[in-house]
């Protein structure tokens, strides 16, 4: 049911914006307008931090930075702080990493905002779906090797007989977990095992770093140079396109 805010209560307004893949400069101009006229920016651990350190000594900047299996401010309190800041008139930046309406539970903030009567905008940014690849020189499709990407969850369950169909690239988010997992089982539900892998880590900043491999290599590969989150999992024939 839509709580409708009092008349006599100010109403400012929640901004959602994609911060892009990592690096300050690869938000969007609107994105950043919007963070420059923020009263309170709300922020993600994989969001642009660096664009925060400029702002005025006024701006209320809140961290609720997740990262796997630690989330110290669920995701039903960021809800209600959003509501809560914009219902006392703020103008109020919920900053992500990625885009937000992608693996960014953008689309549940957005739902609080509507029942709360909060008005509510997207700016969206580039995932790290598409852009970490690029930053390793891959493109996610290319003609006559990939007309299409599936992008998924490693925290999800996954149906490994669907993927292991799926005759194109395959970009898994979160999922570096489970990366020794579901190579394994890809290779038992019947894709080659060495269809080529690459794992990108901390793509578009300085501690960038990719491992390249197969289906029944990465996870060794992985191990050994000491990679993890946060990163992305390319799977398919594209990874050496361009190498």
């Amino acid at each position: 049911m839509t709580q409708n805010v009092q008349a006599d209560q100010p109403v400012g307004r929640v901004v959602l914006v994609g911060g892009g893949p990592g690096a300050d400069d690869l938000i969007t101009v609107r994105g950043m307008r919007a963070i420059e006229r923020a009263d309170v920016v709300v922020a993600d651990r994989l969001a642009p931090r660096g664009l925060l350190r400029d702002l005025g000594p006024g701006t209320e900047i809140i961290d609720v930075g997740k990262t796997p299996h630690h989330h110290p401010v669920p995701q039903d309190e960021i809800n209600a702080l959003l509501v809560d800041r914009a219902r006392s008139g703020k103008y109020v930046v919920r900053l992500k990493g990625g885009d937000p309406f992608l693996l960014g539970r953008g689309g549940e903030e957005v739902l609080a905002c509507h029942a709360a009567g909060v008005p509510v905008e997207l700016v969206p940014g580039v995932t790290s779906a598409l852009s970490a690849p690029a930053a390793a020189g891959i493109p996610v499709t290319h003609r006559g090797v990939s007309h299409g990407v599936l992008i998924i969850s490693g925290h999800d369950d996954l149906d490994v007989d669907v993927l292991a169909q799926w005759p194109h690239t395959v970009v898994v988010l979160m999922g570096m977990g489970r990366l020794r997992e579901l190579a394994a089982n890809l290779t038992h539900a019947g894709r080659a095992s060495d269809t080529p892998v690459a794992v990108v880590q901390s793509a578009w900043t300085p501690q960038q770093r990719e491992v390249t491999g197969t289906l029944d290599t990465i996870a060794d590969r992985v191990d050994a140079a000491g990679v993890g989150n946060p990163a992305a999992v390319i799977i398919g024939a594209v990874t050496e396109v361009l190498r």
